[in-house]
């Protein structure tokens, strides 16, 4: 079901780049120079859908980063929450080693004669 779902949305979704890839094939100039704008120094030909998908990839790449940044206090104290709870799963058996097997109820308390019921 999962595998359908997937498919589900991932077909349009790649043909839509397919379709943006045909529709934007023609040659465009990426130029590195901001100074020259009649020879520059540093540009190249590429495909306008290279252009856009290596955009997009930056893009990604970039936002990605940042929230793996974002959340580095989250997972610090996750970290500190995790080893917090091995060192009292630790003691816990600890002690529970220590006082052998006897389980230990919980104290009952003293019935009353008559409750008047």
């Amino acid at each position: 079901m999962i595998r359908f779902l997937k498919a589900l949305i991932l077909l349009p979704i790649a043909i839509l780049i397919v379709l943006l890839a045909v529709a934007n094939r023609a040659p465009v100039t990426l130029s590195l120079d901001p100074f020259s704008q009649a020879a520059p120094e540093f540009a190249t030909q590429l495909p306008l859908f290279a252009v856009i998908f290596a955009a997009v990839m930056v893009g990604v790449l970039i936002g990605g980063t940042a929230s793996w940044l974002a959340q580095g206090k989250t997972r610090k104290a996750r970290r500190q929450f995790r080893r917090e709870a091995t060192q009292l799963r630790y003691e816990t058996e600890r002690l529970r080693s220590q006082n052998g097997t006897a389980t230990t109820l919980p104290a009952t308390l003293p019935s009353s004669p008559s409750q008047g019921f």
